[in-house]
Protein backbone atom coordinates (compact mmCIF):
# COMPACT_ATOMS: atom_id res chain seq x y z
CA UNK A 1 0.00 0.00 0.00
CA UNK A 2 1.14 3.91 -0.93
CA UNK A 3 0.45 5.29 2.58
CA UNK A 4 0.63 8.95 0.94
CA UNK A 5 -1.55 7.86 -2.01
CA UNK A 6 -4.17 6.39 0.09
CA UNK A 7 -4.65 9.27 2.31
CA UNK A 8 -4.29 12.33 -0.53
CA UNK A 9 -6.78 9.71 -2.65
CA UNK A 10 -9.13 9.59 0.46
CA UNK A 11 -9.30 13.87 0.62
CA UNK A 12 -9.70 14.14 -3.12
CA UNK A 13 -12.82 11.97 -2.88
CA UNK A 14 -13.82 14.02 -0.81
CA UNK A 15 -13.52 17.44 -2.37
CA UNK A 16 -10.25 18.53 -1.18
CA UNK A 17 -7.36 19.97 -3.73
CA UNK A 18 -3.48 19.09 -2.95
CA UNK A 19 -1.53 22.08 -2.30
CA UNK A 20 1.98 22.61 -3.82
CA UNK A 21 4.90 23.66 -2.86
CA UNK A 22 6.22 21.09 0.25
CA UNK A 23 9.97 22.57 0.89
CA UNK A 24 11.43 22.91 3.78
CA UNK A 25 12.30 26.96 3.41
CA UNK A 26 9.08 29.26 4.78
CA UNK A 27 7.78 31.88 2.88
CA UNK A 28 9.75 35.11 2.25
CA UNK A 29 8.90 37.35 5.14
CA UNK A 30 8.53 34.44 7.84
CA UNK A 31 10.35 34.97 11.09
CA UNK A 32 10.98 31.10 11.13
CA UNK A 33 14.13 29.66 9.81
CA UNK A 34 12.06 26.07 8.37
CA UNK A 35 8.80 24.81 7.89
CA UNK A 36 7.86 23.02 11.31
CA UNK A 37 4.05 21.74 10.61
CA UNK A 38 1.60 21.15 7.71
CA UNK A 39 -0.07 24.43 8.51
CA UNK A 40 2.70 26.55 8.43
CA UNK A 41 2.72 27.40 4.75
CA UNK A 42 -1.73 27.99 5.45
CA UNK A 43 -1.07 30.30 8.16
CA UNK A 44 -2.54 33.50 6.22
CA UNK A 45 -5.50 31.83 4.80
CA UNK A 46 -6.17 29.85 8.30
CA UNK A 47 -6.36 33.83 9.56
CA UNK A 48 -9.28 33.87 6.76
CA UNK A 49 -7.18 35.03 3.27
CA UNK A 50 -8.64 33.26 0.71
CA UNK A 51 -6.98 30.54 -0.55
CA UNK A 52 -6.22 30.68 -4.14
CA UNK A 53 -7.45 26.65 -4.48
CA UNK A 54 -10.56 26.91 -2.38
CA UNK A 55 -11.44 25.85 1.11
CA UNK A 56 -11.18 22.21 1.40
CA UNK A 57 -7.42 21.34 1.07
CA UNK A 58 -5.03 18.21 1.08
CA UNK A 59 -0.74 17.86 1.09
CA UNK A 60 1.38 16.32 2.33
CA UNK A 61 4.63 18.81 4.02
CA UNK A 62 7.97 18.13 4.98
CA UNK A 63 9.16 19.30 8.28
CA UNK A 64 11.92 20.53 10.18
CA UNK A 65 11.82 20.50 14.31
CA UNK A 66 15.09 21.41 15.90
CA UNK A 67 13.17 21.09 19.42
CA UNK A 68 13.14 17.54 19.28
CA UNK A 69 16.66 17.24 18.43
CA UNK A 70 17.33 15.80 21.77
CA UNK A 71 14.82 13.46 21.28
CA UNK A 72 16.30 11.92 17.66
CA UNK A 73 17.86 8.34 18.82
CA UNK A 74 14.24 7.43 20.01
CA UNK A 75 11.95 5.32 18.05
CA UNK A 76 10.05 8.27 16.67
CA UNK A 77 11.19 11.65 16.39
CA UNK A 78 13.47 12.54 13.46
CA UNK A 79 14.53 16.10 12.47
CA UNK A 80 13.32 16.25 8.71
CA UNK A 81 9.52 14.39 8.75
CA UNK A 82 6.77 14.40 6.39
CA UNK A 83 3.18 15.33 7.66
CA UNK A 84 0.16 14.55 5.54
CA UNK A 85 -2.02 17.38 6.72
CA UNK A 86 -5.93 18.17 5.76
CA UNK A 87 -7.65 21.26 6.26
CA UNK A 88 -10.84 22.96 5.82
CA UNK A 89 -10.84 26.99 5.94
CA UNK A 90 -14.20 27.93 7.16
CA UNK A 91 -15.87 25.25 5.32
CA UNK A 92 -16.83 22.00 7.69
CA UNK A 93 -16.58 21.06 11.11
CA UNK A 94 -14.89 18.85 14.25
CA UNK A 95 -17.67 16.15 13.54
CA UNK A 96 -16.77 16.01 10.14
CA UNK A 97 -12.94 15.67 10.28
CA UNK A 98 -13.32 13.42 12.83
CA UNK A 99 -15.69 10.94 11.62
CA UNK A 100 -13.03 10.70 8.18
CA UNK A 101 -10.28 10.42 10.04
CA UNK A 102 -12.16 7.32 11.92
CA UNK A 103 -12.93 5.80 8.33
CA UNK A 104 -9.50 6.46 6.84
CA UNK A 105 -7.67 4.79 9.53
CA UNK A 106 -10.41 1.91 10.04
CA UNK A 107 -11.43 0.85 6.62
CA UNK A 108 -8.88 2.60 4.21
CA UNK A 109 -5.94 1.39 6.62
CA UNK A 110 -7.51 -1.30 7.91
CA UNK A 111 -6.70 -0.39 11.96
CA UNK A 112 -8.55 -2.49 14.35
CA UNK A 113 -11.33 0.07 15.93
CA UNK A 114 -10.73 -1.98 18.72
CA UNK A 115 -7.12 -0.69 19.28
CA UNK A 116 -8.28 3.30 19.00
CA UNK A 117 -8.46 5.61 21.45
CA UNK A 118 -8.81 9.12 21.38
CA UNK A 119 -8.75 12.28 23.68
CA UNK A 120 -10.63 15.88 23.35
CA UNK A 121 -10.37 18.71 25.47
CA UNK A 122 -12.17 19.02 28.98
CA UNK A 123 -12.38 22.82 29.15
CA UNK A 124 -10.70 25.62 31.32
CA UNK A 125 -11.30 28.93 32.95
CA UNK A 126 -11.67 30.48 29.13
CA UNK A 127 -12.46 27.90 26.77
CA UNK A 128 -15.76 24.85 27.66
CA UNK A 129 -15.30 21.48 27.42
CA UNK A 130 -15.41 20.41 22.98
CA UNK A 131 -19.33 18.56 23.23
CA UNK A 132 -18.88 18.16 19.51
CA UNK A 133 -15.71 16.32 19.00
CA UNK A 134 -17.17 14.22 22.82
CA UNK A 135 -20.34 13.66 21.28
CA UNK A 136 -18.81 12.38 17.54
CA UNK A 137 -16.27 10.06 19.48
CA UNK A 138 -19.34 8.97 21.63
CA UNK A 139 -21.71 8.14 18.39
CA UNK A 140 -18.39 6.26 17.13
CA UNK A 141 -18.20 3.94 19.88
CA UNK A 142 -14.52 4.90 21.20
CA UNK A 143 -12.94 4.83 24.59
CA UNK A 144 -12.24 8.58 25.04
CA UNK A 145 -9.97 10.57 27.87
CA UNK A 146 -10.71 14.59 28.27
CA UNK A 147 -7.16 16.74 28.90
CA UNK A 148 -6.51 20.33 29.01
CA UNK A 149 -2.97 21.20 28.55
CA UNK A 150 -2.17 17.87 26.14
CA UNK A 151 -5.51 18.53 23.96
CA UNK A 152 -5.35 22.43 22.93
CA UNK A 153 -3.19 23.60 20.22
CA UNK A 154 -1.49 26.98 19.57
CA UNK A 155 1.56 27.78 16.96
CA UNK A 156 2.75 30.49 19.30
CA UNK A 157 2.07 32.59 22.63
CA UNK A 158 -0.03 34.31 20.29
CA UNK A 159 -2.14 33.71 16.89
CA UNK A 160 -4.72 30.81 16.08
CA UNK A 161 -5.05 28.40 18.77
CA UNK A 162 -7.92 26.20 19.59
CA UNK A 163 -8.79 22.59 21.31
CA UNK A 164 -7.77 19.28 19.27
CA UNK A 165 -8.68 15.90 19.33
CA UNK A 166 -5.69 13.27 18.98
CA UNK A 167 -6.07 9.67 17.90
CA UNK A 168 -4.20 6.63 19.58
CA UNK A 169 -3.28 3.82 18.43
CA UNK A 170 -2.59 0.69 20.68
CA UNK A 171 1.01 -0.93 19.98
CA UNK A 172 1.38 -3.34 22.90
CA UNK A 173 0.97 -7.13 23.26
CA UNK A 174 -2.21 -8.33 23.99
CA UNK A 175 -5.94 -6.16 24.41
CA UNK A 176 -5.52 -2.94 24.93
CA UNK A 177 -5.15 -1.45 28.69
CA UNK A 178 -4.91 2.12 30.20
CA UNK A 179 -5.56 5.12 28.74
CA UNK A 180 -3.28 7.47 26.45
CA UNK A 181 -1.79 9.72 29.08
CA UNK A 182 -1.39 6.45 31.66
CA UNK A 183 0.09 3.83 28.89
CA UNK A 184 3.07 4.62 26.29
CA UNK A 185 1.88 2.03 24.54
CA UNK A 186 -0.49 3.92 23.34
CA UNK A 187 0.81 6.22 20.24
CA UNK A 188 -0.60 9.37 18.79
CA UNK A 189 -1.09 8.98 15.44
CA UNK A 190 -3.37 11.57 14.30
CA UNK A 191 -4.24 15.34 15.52
CA UNK A 192 -7.25 17.21 14.44
CA UNK A 193 -7.02 20.51 15.72
CA UNK A 194 -10.41 22.71 15.72
CA UNK A 195 -8.98 26.34 15.49
CA UNK A 196 -11.85 28.37 16.48
CA UNK A 197 -9.80 31.51 18.25
CA UNK A 198 -7.00 33.91 18.27
CA UNK A 199 -4.82 34.96 21.53
CA UNK A 200 -3.85 37.86 22.41
CA UNK A 201 -0.87 39.67 24.14
CA UNK A 202 -2.31 39.97 27.09
CA UNK A 203 -3.44 36.37 26.96
CA UNK A 204 -7.37 36.82 25.69
CA UNK A 205 -9.09 34.73 23.47
CA UNK A 206 -10.89 35.95 20.32
CA UNK A 207 -13.20 34.09 18.49
CA UNK A 208 -11.91 33.84 14.97
CA UNK A 209 -14.59 34.85 12.40
CA UNK A 210 -13.44 31.72 10.13
CA UNK A 211 -13.51 28.60 12.18
CA UNK A 212 -11.06 26.03 10.19
CA UNK A 213 -9.54 22.45 10.87
CA UNK A 214 -6.18 21.44 10.63
CA UNK A 215 -4.84 17.97 10.44
CA UNK A 216 -1.66 16.55 11.07
CA UNK A 217 -0.63 13.03 10.52
CA UNK A 218 3.16 12.04 10.61
CA UNK A 219 3.85 10.17 7.60
CA UNK A 220 6.64 7.68 9.14
CA UNK A 221 5.07 7.06 12.50
CA UNK A 222 1.54 5.99 10.69
CA UNK A 223 4.24 3.61 8.70
CA UNK A 224 5.76 2.51 11.52
CA UNK A 225 2.38 1.64 13.37
CA UNK A 226 0.60 -0.03 9.91
CA UNK A 227 3.89 -2.44 9.31
CA UNK A 228 4.31 -3.40 12.95
CA UNK A 229 7.10 -1.70 13.62
CA UNK A 230 8.98 -1.09 16.96
CA UNK A 231 10.78 2.58 15.28
CA UNK A 232 10.46 4.66 12.47
CA UNK A 233 13.96 3.00 11.18
CA UNK A 234 12.71 -0.73 10.69
CA UNK A 235 10.35 0.73 7.97
CA UNK A 236 10.23 0.44 4.67
CA UNK A 237 11.09 4.28 4.03
CA UNK A 238 14.43 3.77 5.45
CA UNK A 239 15.46 0.28 3.99
CA UNK A 240 18.22 1.27 2.56
CA UNK A 241 20.17 3.34 5.68
CA UNK A 242 19.63 0.54 7.63
CA UNK A 243 21.03 -1.97 5.31
CA UNK A 244 23.82 -0.03 4.53
CA UNK A 245 24.81 2.24 7.48
CA UNK A 246 25.68 -1.13 9.71
CA UNK A 247 27.72 -2.23 7.79
CA UNK A 248 29.66 0.82 7.33
CA UNK A 249 30.26 1.82 10.92
CA UNK A 250 30.02 -0.04 13.93
CA UNK A 251 27.62 1.69 16.00
CA UNK A 252 25.26 1.68 18.92
CA UNK A 253 21.47 1.44 18.28
CA UNK A 254 21.07 5.41 19.84
CA UNK A 255 24.28 6.54 17.51
CA UNK A 256 23.08 4.47 14.82
CA UNK A 257 19.22 6.63 15.01
CA UNK A 258 21.30 9.73 15.33
CA UNK A 259 23.95 9.23 12.34
CA UNK A 260 20.66 8.09 10.04
CA UNK A 261 18.66 10.75 11.02
CA UNK A 262 21.37 13.79 10.52
CA UNK A 263 22.70 12.54 7.20
CA UNK A 264 19.20 12.07 5.78
CA UNK A 265 18.12 15.61 7.03
CA UNK A 266 21.48 17.15 5.69
CA UNK A 267 20.59 15.91 2.37
CA UNK A 268 17.30 17.04 2.59
CA UNK A 269 17.96 20.46 3.32
CA UNK A 270 21.04 20.82 1.28
CA UNK A 271 18.33 19.32 -1.72
CA UNK A 272 16.19 22.71 -0.49
CA UNK A 273 18.80 25.02 -1.34
CA UNK A 274 21.01 25.59 1.86
CA UNK A 275 24.26 25.45 2.47
CA UNK A 276 26.09 24.95 5.63
CA UNK A 277 27.22 28.44 7.51
CA UNK A 278 27.65 30.24 10.50
CA UNK A 279 23.99 31.46 10.52
CA UNK A 280 20.54 30.85 10.19
CA UNK A 281 19.48 27.88 7.91
CA UNK A 282 22.93 27.18 7.20
CA UNK A 283 24.12 27.05 11.19
CA UNK A 284 21.28 24.34 11.69
CA UNK A 285 22.79 22.45 8.48
CA UNK A 286 26.66 22.44 9.75
CA UNK A 287 25.11 21.74 13.79
CA UNK A 288 23.83 18.71 12.28
CA UNK A 289 26.36 17.17 9.95
CA UNK A 290 28.87 17.90 12.53
CA UNK A 291 27.19 16.53 15.32
CA UNK A 292 27.22 13.11 12.99
CA UNK A 293 31.03 13.79 12.23
CA UNK A 294 31.59 14.03 16.51
CA UNK A 295 29.39 10.77 16.65
CA UNK A 296 31.28 8.78 14.07
CA UNK A 297 34.77 9.66 15.23
CA UNK A 298 34.36 8.97 19.17
CA UNK A 299 35.58 5.68 18.09
CA UNK A 300 37.39 6.02 14.86
CA UNK A 301 38.95 8.89 13.81
CA UNK A 302 39.12 7.11 9.95
CA UNK A 303 35.47 7.38 9.68
CA UNK A 304 34.40 9.62 6.87
CA UNK A 305 31.12 10.77 4.88
CA UNK A 306 33.03 9.60 1.81
CA UNK A 307 32.18 6.39 2.68
CA UNK A 308 28.53 6.92 2.22
CA UNK A 309 27.36 5.30 -1.24
CA UNK A 310 25.52 7.13 -3.81
CA UNK A 311 22.51 5.01 -3.34
CA UNK A 312 21.77 6.82 0.13
CA UNK A 313 21.60 10.00 -1.36
CA UNK A 314 20.12 9.58 -4.34
CA UNK A 315 17.14 7.13 -2.30
CA UNK A 316 16.49 10.29 -0.08
CA UNK A 317 16.58 13.18 -2.94
CA UNK A 318 13.99 10.81 -5.05
CA UNK A 319 12.03 10.10 -2.35
CA UNK A 320 11.39 13.89 -1.70
CA UNK A 321 11.39 14.77 -5.16
CA UNK A 322 14.49 17.31 -5.10
CA UNK A 323 15.65 18.15 -7.86
CA UNK A 324 19.72 18.81 -6.76
CA UNK A 325 22.43 16.62 -8.25
CA UNK A 326 23.42 13.96 -6.31
CA UNK A 327 26.95 14.79 -6.61
CA UNK A 328 26.64 18.34 -5.92
CA UNK A 329 25.08 17.39 -2.44
CA UNK A 330 27.55 14.62 -1.61
CA UNK A 331 30.61 16.73 -2.28
CA UNK A 332 28.85 19.94 -0.14
CA UNK A 333 28.38 17.61 3.01
CA UNK A 334 32.42 16.51 2.19
CA UNK A 335 33.83 20.09 1.77
CA UNK A 336 32.23 20.54 5.59
CA UNK A 337 33.60 17.72 6.74
CA UNK A 338 36.78 18.59 5.88
CA UNK A 339 36.29 22.19 7.36
CA UNK A 340 35.23 20.64 10.52
CA UNK A 341 38.35 18.64 10.65
CA UNK A 342 40.72 21.32 10.52
CA UNK A 343 38.94 23.32 12.80
CA UNK A 344 39.45 20.86 15.14
CA UNK A 345 42.82 20.72 14.48
CA UNK A 346 43.14 24.55 14.89
CA UNK A 347 41.34 24.11 18.03
CA UNK A 348 43.61 21.25 19.47
CA UNK A 349 46.44 23.56 18.47
CA UNK A 350 45.10 26.26 20.28
CA UNK A 351 43.52 24.98 23.51
CA UNK A 352 47.00 22.99 24.10
CA UNK A 353 48.65 26.62 24.96
CA UNK A 354 48.86 27.32 28.47
CA UNK A 355 46.60 30.04 28.94
CA UNK A 356 43.96 27.70 28.30
CA UNK A 357 45.38 25.30 31.02
CA UNK A 358 42.14 26.34 33.53
CA UNK A 359 38.56 26.93 33.95
CA UNK A 360 37.76 28.60 31.39
CA UNK A 361 35.99 31.91 31.50
CA UNK A 362 33.67 34.03 29.65
CA UNK A 363 36.40 36.18 27.98
CA UNK A 364 38.16 33.17 26.66
CA UNK A 365 35.14 31.65 24.81
CA UNK A 366 34.95 35.14 23.35
CA UNK A 367 38.89 35.73 22.34
CA UNK A 368 38.30 31.79 21.00
CA UNK A 369 35.41 32.31 18.98
CA UNK A 370 36.27 36.03 17.71
CA UNK A 371 40.20 34.96 16.76
CA UNK A 372 40.27 31.32 16.01
CA UNK A 373 37.19 30.63 15.21
CA UNK A 374 36.14 28.28 17.86
CA UNK A 375 32.53 27.81 19.04
CA UNK A 376 32.18 27.28 22.65
CA UNK A 377 30.36 23.84 22.52
CA UNK A 378 33.24 22.94 20.10
CA UNK A 379 35.69 24.03 22.88
CA UNK A 380 34.08 22.29 25.53
CA UNK A 381 33.80 18.84 23.61
CA UNK A 382 37.57 19.35 22.90
CA UNK A 383 38.37 19.96 26.66
CA UNK A 384 36.30 17.01 27.82
CA UNK A 385 38.81 14.38 28.85
CA UNK A 386 39.08 11.33 26.54
CA UNK A 387 37.72 7.77 28.03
Amino acid sequence: MNISRTFIDFFLDRGHVPTTGSTLIPRLGDPVLFTTSGMHPLTPYLEGEPHPLGRRLVGIQRCLRTTDLDEVGDPAHLTVFEMLGSWSLGDYGSSQTLRWGHELLTRHFGIDPGHLYVTVFGGDGQVPLDQESLRTWQELGLPIELTTEDNWWSNGPTGPCGPDSEIFVWTGEGDPEGTPSTDKRWVEVWNHVMMRYRRHDDGSLEPLTQQNVDTGLGLERLTMLLEGKDSVYETSLFEPWMRIVPGLWRLDEQSQRIVIDHLRSSIVIVGDGVHPSNTGRGYVLRRLIRRVLTVLWRDDESRTLSDLPMELFEHTLNHFHQGETVTLVRRILIDEEIRFSNLLDRGRRVLSHERFHKSLEDTDYEYLHETHGLPRELVDSLLQPTA
